[in-house]
């Protein structure tokens, strides 16, 4: 590596690597800045990988075949994209469909496509010259049987930083050709790379699309002490070394084209309401695609029957890792032929998810009717027939209920035809949804009380079928969750194996971890206890104050009386200060997009916060503010308070104007600013418009971190949180998330004497109980008289600095 800390250097290091692990290293000569291509790249895979379709098109087209097939590859290219090139191939008359690139087979039996697989050629080419008339250039340039796939900029870390690469490629990497106006095929979005990669020796960032300044670069390392960045270098050894050496490597590389990238497209609105069509190209974050290769590595090692806890936290991709490791367990194949799985089924609540899969194993496979959902389905059978009849039939992948999931252990565990088959059971969030209805039939298949049956976790089932029925050997379970229990790793944890490091105290682990320090310092999740102050320490700084000789006593007493006078059940003083605090401090932010969500402890006090929020709005005339609210089964007017005796409540009856629309749907328009739940919407909700929080409801534990990191998700412009307690302990809070994220604080005031260092405290606040808030209020001001030192004034502008923060 000596002279490699240059980036000449870096460069040349690089290069030598990838030849060594078999790139081929091209010129920049060969490369067609019209076409975008490696012409003779191209047609030396065609000819060495389909060479009867190449001599059907020659005894056609004679001294034009290239110039006929290069022709009908750029039409291609630029109607429908590099990644469906590189996996469907594309069409020319009398040579028919021509691949341009063969995926790994899933065994060893076809000799033809194991043929095409090893013709595959890969190519890198430094300083690439993309634009003749301006010289525009690039560091590396990644080719696939000469399609482009991939960009980089380098930058030494003893020169320029990381920013240094990106802000190259937003300054001076234009989308058009300053001289012409011309699109550069080699940087437009799906036509020409599909990634880009800004690096240095110590860390790497990434991009699936180029859109000059509002370029969005996503870090893409490995992580370190559970948190951003990598693991440091060694003398023998880069940081970045993982780059060439896993992801660059050509098995791997191919794979990822051909089983990683998704495009997705989904139907958005803007500010005004008015709908459009987003398209998002996800390739994998280095964190999933080890999850899913380790996995997949790991299941061939020990076949089925095994156990596995993936610790990733919100931020991670999810859903794409799902579906991701959905399409590699289906796939898996023993050498002649045999599945390693002939089911997975997925449990979940979310809706979304099937669909998801369903566009993302199309994407990949270009198959309909893959994933099989059990509650979407438009049928007479009763959801379990259905169930087991999809078991028995030939769907490779299932996604149902946790309400749904019992039959499917039944049948698994009962059914001749279906002791001989292998089933991988994936549970998304392995102990957040309820059984609910099933109760009935998981007391009879697992002799329990039914107001047990009722109460049960996904993973509680799962640990009760264990102790009645065990687990079976031709079934896999991998858990998801962001925030395992003690009893998740008793569960779903594994111990390592004789050639593994044991963990601590060599008790059971996660099978691969994405913490949620890691999220948050790569920007993928909001921290939502940032500037945490809590109401303990706001009460203790008034005291204090008090005690000041040179404040007047007398109105700093008014003030915390003020703040005792907020009585925990008084919910119309408290729909007060919500809806001014979100209209003075929220509903601005996000381009006037900002949402808040209102957590109440049970079914009556939704419904006590629906009237009070209609009721305060109307009397203020506040025609751009609306709440829906959000919980199960109906409540009677008696039970929030005895004068609505006769009167019954329900969600359709509470929220008419939603019209039978479903109601995350909703929400994420333009009509409601406020969401009121019991219950409801606490786990698996994710709405990045999401900004504020108002919690009436005692919440530890894993509760307390599922429900605040409802805040969490990005959004444009969102660089901010509130969260205003009513009734938690804010230590209890700091320290339900201190188990799962390494390093949470809560900030406490050390010299609060002066009261001028808790103005320094809330001029950024993001975390404000709401007694702190209460008494700077107006009402408060107007009673108060000046007096010596007065505190009025300052008061007045520490309540704006709060309102406007």
């Amino acid at each position: 590596m000596q002279g490699a800390h240059r980036e000449k250097g870096f460069q040349e290091y690089i290069v030598k690597q990838l030849a060594s692990r078999g790139w081929r290293v091209g010129k920049s000569s060969d490369y067609d800045t019209n076409k975008a291509l490696l012409p003779l790249e191209v047609i030396a895979w065609l000819k060495e990988s389909q060479p009867k379709a190449w001599s059907r098109l020659e005894a056609l087209n004679k001294q034009n075949t290239t110039a006929v097939v290069l022709e009908q590859l750029v039409k291609k290219l630029e109607s429908q994209g590099t990644l469906e090139v590189l996996r469907r191939g594309f069409a020319v008359a009398g040579g028919g469909t021509l691949q341009m690139s063969q995926g790994l087979p899933e065994d060893d039996r076809n000799q033809e496509v194991l043929h095409r697989y090893r013709c595959n050629r890969f190519t890198v080419v430094p300083e690439l010259t993309y634009n003749q008339l301006t010289g525009a250039r690039l560091d590396l340039a990644f080719f696939i049987n000469g399609l482009p796939v991939a960009t980089a900029e380098l930058k030494s870390d003893l020169a320029q930083p990381l920013a240094a690469a990106i802000r190259q490629y937003r300054e001076d990497r234009p989308l058009r050709c300053p001289e012409t106006g011309r699109e550069e095929p080699l940087l437009k979005f799906l036509r020409g790379a599909l990634v880009h990669f800004a690096v240095t020796q110590n860390e790497i960032a990434m991009t699936t699309r180029l859109n000059n300044e509002k370029t969005r670069f996503l870090p893409f390392n490995q992580g370190y002490q559970d948190g951003a960045g990598n693991p440091p270098g060694t003398a023998e050894r880069y940081a970045v070394a993982y780059w060439w050496e896993e992801i660059l490597l050509p098995d791997n590389w191919l794979r990822i084209f051909h089983r990683f990238l998704l495009l997705k497209k989904e139907t958005k609105e803007d500010a005004q309401g008015r709908p459009y069509i987003s398209e998002t190209l996800y390739f994998p974050r280095y964190h999933q695609w080890e999850a899913v290769t380790k996995l997949a590595a790991t299941v061939r090692l020990e076949g089925p029957g095994h156990r596995y806890l993936i610790e990733h936290s919100a931020g991670s991709g999810k859903t794409n890792s799902i579906a991701w490791i959905c399409h590699e367990l289906i796939r898996l194949r023993q050498p002649d032929g045999k599945k390693y799985f002939d089911t997975v089924i997925v449990i979940t609540d979310r809706n979304v998810l099937d669909a998801q899969l369903q566009d993302a194993i199309q994407q990949i496979d270009h198959q309909k009717g893959v994933v099989r959902a059990i509650d979407r389905e438009n049928s007479n059978l009763p959801k379990s027939a259905q169930l087991v009849t999809a078991l028995k039939g030939t769907a490779p992948i299932i996604v149902c209920t946790l309400q749904t999931f019992p039959y499917a252990m039944e049948a698994i565990l009962t059914e001749t035809t279906l002791k001989n088959r292998n089933f991988a059971v994936i549970v998304d969030e392995a102990h957040t949804s309820q059984l609910g209805s099933s109760a009935s039939k998981l007391r009879a298949l697992l002799s329990l009380d039914l107001a047990e049956a009722e109460a049960m976790t996904a993973e509680e089932l799962l640990a009760e079928m264990q102790k009645v029925r065990g687990f079976p050997s031709n079934v896999s379970y991998l858990a998801f969750t962001a925030t395992p229990k003690h009893s998740t790793f008793s569960l779903f944890g594994r111990l390592p194996r004789p050639d593994e490091p044991a963990g601590e105290d060599n008790l059971p682990q996660a099978f691969h971890r994405y913490t949620m320090r890691q999220a948050i310092e790569e920007g993928f999740i909001l921290d939502v206890l940032k500037n945490y102050i809590s109401y303990n320490t706001a009460f203790r700084l008034g005291s204090e104050v008090l005690a000041d000789k040179r404040v007047d006593s007398k109105q700093t007493r008014r003030a915390l009386a003020r703040w005792l006078s907020l009585h925990p059940t008084n919910v119309a003083q408290k729909v007060e200060m919500i809806i001014e605090h979100f209209r003075r401090s929220v509903a601005h932010l996000l381009n006037h997009q900002a949402k808040a969500m209102i957590v109440t402890t049970s079914r009556p006090q939704a419904v006590a916060y629906k009237l009070a929020f209609d009721r305060y709005i109307k009397e203020r005339g506040y025609r751009d503010l609306a709440a829906m609210v959000a919980f199960s089964g109906v409540v009677t007017g008696k039970d929030v308070v005895p004068e609505l005796e006769g009167q019954d409540f329900d969600e359709n009856s509470m929220n008419p104007e939603l019209r039978g629309r479903e109601m995350r749907k909703a929400f994420d328009g333009p009509e409601w600013q406020v969401m009121i739940v019991a219950n409801k919407f606490q786990t698996g909700f994710d709405q990045p418009k999401l900004v504020a929080m108002y919690l009436d409801k005692k919440l530890s534990n894993v509760d307390a971190v599922q429900t605040l990191s409802r805040l969490n998700r990005t959004y444009p412009g969102k660089d901010r949180t509130f969260v205003i307690d009513f009734v938690n302990d804010p230590e209890q809070i700091v320290e339900a998330f201190r188990q799962y994220y390494q390093g949470a604080a809560i900030e406490t005031v050390q010299d609060p004497n002066v009261v001028y260092q808790l103005k320094e405290r809330l001029d950024s606040i993001s975390y404000i109980p709401a007694m702190m808030l209460w008494p700077l209020g107006k009402k408060w001001q107007e009673e108060t008289a000046a007096g010596p030192l007065s505190l009025r004034p300052y008061l007045r502008r520490l309540l704006g600095s709060i309102m406007t923060a």
